[in-house]
């Protein structure tokens, strides 16, 4: 099959799948699940085929025309779309398959398969298209079916304000994203990707501004501070969404979507110091948050939220470099190589974190929907489910030979040669990210059951036991250059490459890091299943809680406080000065002018010929100048 045709089967099977489960199968689950899994199942193979194939293309076709603007649809088929393809594709389909068991017993089963496909054809049209405008329009569609799937269990309110939540601070993010595009096809006169770079290329002179409105859009999807709040509440939706959505793909969406216009960060280098600084606050933050989360997958939306500042960290290292360049073609390999390091631990966090998020939910599917992490226990017995999750924690931990321990390293090495700061920042959350994750992993799986759930848990079937075992080689693989490479083709070529005393002082801090954090973590809980911090550091413990709810609650005061108020004063001046004062006014004295006209009309053939002779009078003075 062409390359072409292949990627329109990418795409629109998923399409199908939406279509047919909304129109026929919205009362059959069963048979909606298996077309939406074949949809997936289509998707990874001829995904998978593409990627490997070797193709890269380009095509389009006018869509919209509006005086001298055409807007286009089209692929743009590289090394970056092959890599994300292949990322989605393969995610998406360990999803669907877990799904099968997880969702076994959900009355609205149809629904949600629904949506996922509604998803995989949105986050697939990111991924293949080649402007702008095409990639806000699936962009938008992702952030829906994201809002759907949240709500799935809609009759809880919880579920409900989180699906909002999401909903609203993502617009917030759009909104400065759309106004980027706007801006950059009022500068630079298109929004196609391809032509972007050429006119940068060119020597075309671009604005901070464009790439940081862009970069509002990854603040939104990607979940960064201060837009990071929608992410922790939206693991009210089915575990297996918090895998597909929240871990492996859409938040993604904004590190694609940052590489994709990275021709525009370089036009304009001062714009990757914000990128740079918001990444690296995220991570630490986000790392502090996880430490006190009790709730299993809550420690795993922090620890997707601190992974996300480490790729946006990854790509804003170009910034401090460029400035100390020895020309052109210097500063745009280090700015690649910023790219190329943040696409790096994007792969190798995907297939990790779908992982960790699925083997969560086979350990709140065994312990018959029980999340908090100090009633669980003693669940090392669940042999698939203990042995996968423990690779994916110590993938995620940066374990030598395992993929997480690449990505990151790569990741390091940029800030050590960028910037020390930066470099301790990042190192100190490698040390709380092994810390957080050593600590649910203890608490989960050692010791003795901590409740009748923990007690009677038992492993799921084989559909959601062969995804894990996936995920779990991957998490292995992922980071070796051979695999990445077949993945990602050129585009590997970028990552960095640590020599000398940059490879040693990488490698130390790397298992130095990752051994300070871990046998804190091993030392410190007990596997009785208290919360130690709480008990034995109350201030330090109240103090991380306090800063974890920071954010909502100096939302909750703007929103209550200013804006409400704020709100309510433009009521008071729409009803008193514009519908009282204004239109009221107004009114009146159009009706007083209308009585003092009805007056006139009296019947009396007399008084109108006085009034006729009266104007005539006024009118001759008024042509021969008397007045």
């Amino acid at each position: 099959m062409a390359p072409l045709s292949l990627a329109l089967l990418v795409l629109l099977a998923p399409l199908a799948s939406a279509a047919v489960i909304a129109l026929l199968l919205r009362r059959r689950g069963g048979l909606a699940s298996v077309v939406s899994v074949t949809a997936a199942l289509v998707v990874a193979g001829a995904g998978l085929a593409l990627v490997l194939g070797g193709d890269r293309f380009m095509a389009s076709m006018p869509w919209l025309q509006v005086g001298g603007f055409t807007l286009t649809v089209g692929f743009q088929f590289d090394d970056l779309a092959a890599l994300m393809l292949a990322i989605v594709g393969i995610a998406g389909l360990a999803v669907h398959v877990f799904s099968l068991g997880y969702m076994h017993d959900d009355g609205a089963r149809a629904r949600y398969f629904g949506g996922l496909s509604v998803f995989m054809f949105s986050m697939l049209g990111i991924v293949l298209a080649d402007n702008l405008l095409m990639i806000f329009v699936f962009w938008e569609l992702v952030g829906f079916s994201s809002y759907l799937l949240i709500n799935h269990y809609h009759e809880k309110a919880s579920a409900a304000d989180a699906a909002k939540k999401a909903f609203i601070v993502n617009r917030v993010g759009d909104f400065g994203f759309l106004l980027g595009i706007l801006w950059c096809q009022a500068s630079l006169g298109t929004v196609n990707l391809t032509e972007i770079a050429a006119a940068v290329g060119g020597g075309q002179v671009v604005s901070a501004g464009i790439p940081l409105l862009l970069f509002c859009g990854a603040l939104g999807k990607s979940a960064q501070m201060p837009l990071h709040v929608w992410l922790p509440d939206a693991m009210e939706g089915p575990t297996p969404v918090s895998a597909l959505i929240h871990a492996a793909t859409m938040v993604a969406a904004g590190i694609y979507m940052l590489c994709r216009i990275e021709p525009l960060f370089a036009a304009a280098p001062a714009a990757l110091d914000v990128v740079l600084w918001v990444g690296t606050v995220t991570a630490l933050y986000a790392a502090l948050c996880a430490i006190v989360q009790n709730d299993i997958k809550k420690v795993l939306a922090y620890s997707t939220l601190s992974q996300l500042g480490y790729m946006v960290a990854a790509f804003g290292l170009g910034a401090l470099r460029m400035r100390h360049g020895d020309g052109a073609a210097a500063h745009e390999i280090v700015l690649a190589a910023g790219a190329g390091t943040a696409m790096f631990h994007l792969t190798t966090h995907a297939f990790f974190k779908a992982l960790l998020f699925l083997g969560s939910g086979a350990v709140i599917h065994a312990c018959h929907h029980e999340q908090d992490i100090l009633r669980m226990g003693g669940l090392r017995r669940l042999p698939v489910t203990f042995a996968t999750f423990t690779l994916g924690v110590l993938a995620i931990i940066g374990t030598p030979g395992l993929a997480g321990f690449f990505s990151k390293d790569a990741i390091l090495y940029l800030a050590l040669a960028n910037s020390p700061i930066v470099f301790g920042v990042l190192a100190l959350t490698a040390v709380l990210t092994s810390f957080y994750m050593v600590r649910m992993w203890k608490l989960v799986f050692f010791g003795a059951p901590r409740s009748e759930s923990a007690s009677h848990a038992h492993e799921g079937g084989l559909s959601m036991a062969l995804p894990l075992i996936v995920l779990a080689v991957l998490a292995i693989i992922a980071g070796y250059g051979g695999v990445y490479g077949k993945l990602a083709g050129s585009f590997a070529d970028l990552l960095p490459h640590a020599h000398g005393s940059d490879h040693i002082t990488v490698l130390v801090t790397s298992i130095a890091v990752l051994a300070i954090g871990a046998g804190a973590a091993w030392a410190f809980y007990p596997a009785a299943g208290e919360d130690a911090l709480a008990k034995r550091v109350p201030g330090a413990y109240a103090g991380l809680q306090l800063l974890n709810g920071s954010f909502d609650a100096a939302y909750s005061f703007y929103v209550a406080k200013v804006q409400q108020r704020f709100a309510m004063l433009l009521n008071f001046l729409e009803q008193i000065v514009l519908a009282g004062l204004i239109i009221r006014g107004v009114a009146g004295v159009v009706g007083l002018v209308g009585i003092g006209v009805r007056a006139l009309h009296v019947g009396s053939l007399h008084v109108y010929v006085y009034w006729f002779l009266l104007g005539a009078a006024l009118l001759w003075a008024l042509v021969t100048g008397v007045f």
